[in-house]
């Protein structure tokens, strides 16, 4: 496991294209070829993100938005933990503020009681100076969101070719309107449960029809589903973002979530044509360096 461990640190990087949570990684990486013109200003954010390897060797914090930012002095997961592991490493996105990657350690460890899981699969967190990403997540860039997969850790360590093939397992049934009942256990709304009862959660990240279930479920205490907010996807993991880092003026928290449950007609509207089968938009263009923090350019030319 320790050519594992070395590979989730100094692993050359995989090229451009779309990437969802459940594509496979590879075993046999290629680096991103050289820009021709890296200062050019209407370049990407992302090519020059998804290039960097290795943390900035800066004061750690978290610096902008979950969106729009990146972070410095980000800190690595160990790829195996005795109550994780960590998928798709190919992709080098085991890498998170040090709260996060605290927050992961200190709550795997209590999934055995939580729910009785051995404990987690941990998916991406952020690359290693956060920012925009060349596949995937539009979020994810301030070294504060970590997804985790809706699959218990098996009680042995996965072989690298598992941690980039296997797929998590999708809890969702096939026309999107609720929760497979073969496969949602009591062990899923344990676990959410329990992350979103965390104080240092800001939101959870649900399938609408993971939300309906969890609803369903709750009982009389419901106060924790305020936190957990449904959006598209997330039918195979669900997604922990947690709030700025105290006395780091330069993070952006999102507003407070709207008060209640969530389980009325706010969630009801997800499941109407208009959002179940929606007309394609538009694609935005990529972010360019001028519209993240200034802060992020010394993030990305740090040593």
């Amino acid at each position: 496991m320790n050519a594992i461990r070395t590979l989730a640190v100094t692993l050359a990087l995989l090229t451009g294209g779309t990437a969802t949570a459940q594509d496979k990684g590879t075993l046999d990486p290629k680096p991103l070829p050289p820009l021709a013109n890296p200062g050019d200003p209407r370049l990407a954010a992302k090519e020059l993100f998804g290039r960097r390897a290795t943390p900035a060797d800066l004061r750690s914090r978290s610096i902008g938005g979950y969106a729009r930012g990146c972070v410095a002095g980000a800190a690595a997961i160990p790829v195996d933990g005795e109550n994780w592991q960590v998928m798709r490493l190919s992709r080098n996105r085991n890498w998170g503020h040090p709260q996060m990657i605290g927050f992961l350690q200190r709550f795997a460890t209590r999934l055995p009681a939580v729910n009785g899981w051995p404990g987690l699969l941990v998916g991406d967190i952020s690359q290693p100076r956060g920012g925009p990403m060349i596949t995937g997540h539009a979020s994810h860039q301030i070294g504060l969101d970590a997804d985790i997969w809706l699959t218990p850790m098996p009680n042995r360590r996965l072989s690298r070719a598992e941690r980039e093939e296997m797929s998590a397992t999708n809890v969702v049934r096939s026309d999107w309107l609720d929760i497979d009942p073969a496969r949602w256990t009591p062990q899923h709304t344990a676990l959410i449960r329990a992350a979103a009862s965390e104080r240092s959660v800001a939101r959870i990240f649900v399938n609408p029809a993971i939300k309906k279930a969890l609803c369903r479920e709750a009982g009389a205490d419901r106060g924790w589903l305020t936190k957990v907010r449904p959006t598209w996807g997330h039918n195979y993991h669900f997604h922990i973002r947690l709030a700025c880092p105290a006395g780091e003026a330069g993070c952006s928290d999102q507003d407070p979530p709207p008060g209640g449950d969530g389980c009325g007609a706010d969630l009801a509207a997800w499941f109407t044509p208009e959002m179940l089968f929606p007309k394609p938009g538009k694609p935005r263009p990529p972010l360019t360096m001028a519209q993240l923090p200034t802060e992020c350019h010394r993030v990305l030319e740090a040593p």
